[in-house]
């Protein structure tokens, strides 16, 4: 009995140094660089000790044909070497990192013991053979349960996709499809076997020149990206998504693919827009309101900076709007207010920017404009396009408008300035008369900024 338990006390006696030996092995297994020293050793310790454990027990001549055929007995509950397995799946280990664990360990043992019992006994030989055998079987254990977990890993994993209501599909290298979830056939309106080995281009799909670019980039960089993108699919499911794509690595960190999980914004982001727009816009006359002229102006005006070209405000006051009001109801001042929205919008550019600032007030920004007589053509298209009669539901009436107009840089530089040079400069147009448009100068004096205006019908 003493002699049949050399190897297993020599294990027991020198487990550090075997442990020792393991490690610096350990460290060169890619998934195992991560992991603490006491996660690297628990494994091999318990790995050690449980063969060690076998090498003392009793074993007969049937029960030692049967393991050296690898048909060891089964024992109770889980073993060492399948909670061993398990881990390492759940660790990312690949199957050859799991079965070099146990060549690294059993080159270990060997060659330390070799070195301690340089004459290799009857009794040594058959430890030795013993020890290879509860190594084969550990190794057969850990590989049973590894792909026992990676099975039933992957059937819930399968399960998940199934039922999942996002799109959820996998792409190689080159953005071909190599996987598709049923959302996303449902979504493209596609059997799998169609989608499969096309292209986002294949399919004809209107962002497809963003998403590749996007997929390239989450390729090269190994990196995750998250876009947005708006196209209307054959399904009619939605119009406005969100996705997020994610590098699949190799054993080697090598991206051998690339997953893509779509999702359904449309109504959230609707929901957002409307909300956005009701906050920046007149809810009268849908024209910008305060808020947002103010923003699209300072926007203008560092634009203008930047580019060296000038840009023109205008100022309007509507004029005899308070009496259609009082003497027709809110309800026709309404509907004329709506009227002259129209109508000012008509008189400009797309890029322009017209707003009502509140009651009869409304602003319009020209960009580009060179010279006062642009300014000066757009103010009297509007000043004939509100001078034609608005037909309420009682009887037509007749309005006029008095307009400011200001320039960037020469009468001021900053937007708060710019508009209180054109709000000035229509004041001084509605006190000489209606249906008038005035430009505010300011001359440099010693004076304080606007000391001097001169104002030109």
């Amino acid at each position: 009995m003493h002699e049949n338990r050399r190897l297993a006390d020599f294990i027991r006696a020198n487990i550090e140094p075997i442990l020792e030996n393991w490690e610096e092995f350990a460290k060169t297994i890619l998934h195992a660089s991560h992991m603490n020293k006491t996660g690297l050793r628990d494994h091999a310790r318990n790995m050690l000790l449980a063969i060690a454990d076998d090498l003392d027990a009793q074993q007969s001549d049937s029960e030692q044909a049967a393991k050296s055929k690898g048909r060891g007995q089964e024992k109770e509950g889980e073993s060492w070497a399948e909670i061993h397995g398990g881990d390492r799946h759940i660790s990312g280990f690949s199957v050859m990192e799991t079965v070099s664990e146990f060549r690294a360990l059993r080159a270990s043992v060997v060659s330390l013991w070799t070195k301690a019992s340089p004459k290799v006994t009857a009794q040594q030989l058959d430890d030795l053979t013993r020890f290879h055998e509860a190594i084969d079987q550990a190794v057969a254990e850990s590989l049973e349960h590894y792909a026992t977990v990676k099975e039933m890993e992957t059937r819930l994993f399968g399960a998940i996709l199934v039922a999942s209501p996002d799109p959820i599909y996998v792409l190689d290298p080159e953005g071909r499809f190599i996987y598709a979830n049923k959302a996303t056939a449902d979504l493209f309106t596609l059997k799998p076997e169609a989608i499969i080995g096309k292209t986002n281009f294949d399919l004809g799909f209107s962002y497809a020149l963003d998403f590749q670019r996007n997929l390239e980039t989450v390729i090269a960089d190994q990196s995750s990206y998250r876009g947005k993108l708006i196209h209307t699919f054959a399904s009619g499911q939605g119009e406005r998504f969100e996705y997020l794509l994610a590098p699949v690595l190799d054993e080697q960190r090598n991206t051998e693919a690339a997953v893509c999980i779509f999702r359904d914004v449309t109504e959230q982001a609707l929901a957002e827009e409307k909300i956005w727009h009701s906050a920046h816009h007149d809810p009268l006359t849908g024209l910008p309101n305060r808020r947002l002229f103010l923003d699209r102006l300072e926007q203008e005006v560092k634009h203008a900076k930047r580019s060296s070209l000038p840009l023109a405000l205008l100022f309007l006051d509507l004029d005899g709007f308070k009496e259609v009001n009082d003497s027709l109801g809110h309800e026709a001042g309404d509907s004329v207010l709506c009227d002259v929205a129209e109508r000012l919008t008509d008189c400009v550019r797309e890029d322009d920017t017209v707003a009502r600032l509140g009651g009869d007030e409304f602003t319009v920004i020209l960009t580009g404009s060179r010279q006062s007589k642009d300014a000066e053509l757009v103010a009297q298209t509007i000043i004939d396009a509100l001078a034609r009669p608005f037909q309420t539901t009682q009887q037509p009436v007749q309005i006029s408008v008095s307009i400011g107009i200001s320039f960037y840089p020469q009468d001021a530089s900053a937007p708060v300035d710019l508009l209180q040079a054109a709000d000035h400069a229509m004041y001084k147009a509605k006190e000489a008369g209606t249906n008038r448009m005035c430009f505010y100068d300011t001359l440099e004096s010693g004076s304080s900024a606007h000391s001097i205006d001169i104002l030109r019908e």
